[in-house]
């Protein structure tokens, strides 16, 4: 019996309460008085009761949700925006009448629409044969000298590259040119490299995403293979 008294007697531990007041979430709705007589030490040092404390928790929760729902929608309105800007390139790029065509709708594109500092697209083939202003054509032996590595992905690719390989992609604007996306065109073997550009070091990183330059990719390597010569 004195054992059993001495139990009861026992002061509950935080987890107890905790867990009780977990299982019956209506406590407070039948001892409403205790709401007024609990108190809560504020950071300014003083006490407020857990009414004002459950109020504040609600507003700073309500600011956090609001702040969220702008993100998803300006997040909503980015996107939206890439696709009519991607929409518009695919419908440029699917009305190109040659290679020339498709090329200059590509580099304007990209210029004015997407602010991408520079592009360089390499097709791999015989100068001679394959003449145009917006790409530089080089032979499948000499890529694989300057970008071998780069032909061995079939999927983008972001971050930075040796000076070899910025050398081989652009030229005279290699030097300016602080991080890079690239990506293998292909049909059946590689026949190209799209690869932009951009002053930033940090602003393609190895850990983003390569969807938009992957599918602009998927597009040409349906579009260009018929202006190479087999």
């Amino acid at each position: 019996m004195n054992e059993h008294i001495a139990t009861l007697a026992d002061p509950l531990e935080p987890e107890q309460i905790e867990a009780y007041l977990r299982e019956h979430p209506d406590f407070f709705a039948q001892h409403s008085d205790l709401l007024a007589e609990l108190t809560l030490p504020h950071e300014s040092g003083s006490a407020v009761s857990l009414v004002e404390r459950q109020v504040a928790i609600l507003r700073e929760r309500n600011i956090d949700m609001r702040h969220r729902l702008s993100k998803l929608l300006d997040n909503a309105r980015d996107n939206d925006k890439l696709f009519d800007k991607s929409k518009r390139l695919v419908l440029s790029l699917l009305e190109g009448q040659d290679m020339g065509d498709i090329l200059d709708a590509l580099h304007y594109s990209f210029d004015k629409d997407f602010n991408i500092h520079f592009t360089s697209v390499i097709l791999f083939g015989n100068p001679d044969k394959v003449p145009s202003s917006q790409a530089r054509v080089v032979s499948l032996s000499e890529a694989r000298e300057y970008i071998g590595p780069l032909l061995k992905n079939s999927r983008a690719v972001c971050g930075t590259l040796g000076t070899k390989e910025m050398q081989f992609l652009f030229g005279e604007h290699a030097d300016e040119i602080g991080s890079v996306a690239t990506v293998p065109l292909i049909h059946g073997s590689a026949f190209g490299l799209l690869t932009i550009g951009n002053r930033d070091p940090q602003y393609y990183r190895s850990s983003m995403g390569t969807l938009f330059l992957s599918y602009i990719a998927e597009v040409l390597n349906r579009l260009l293979p018929k202006y190479l010569p087999r």
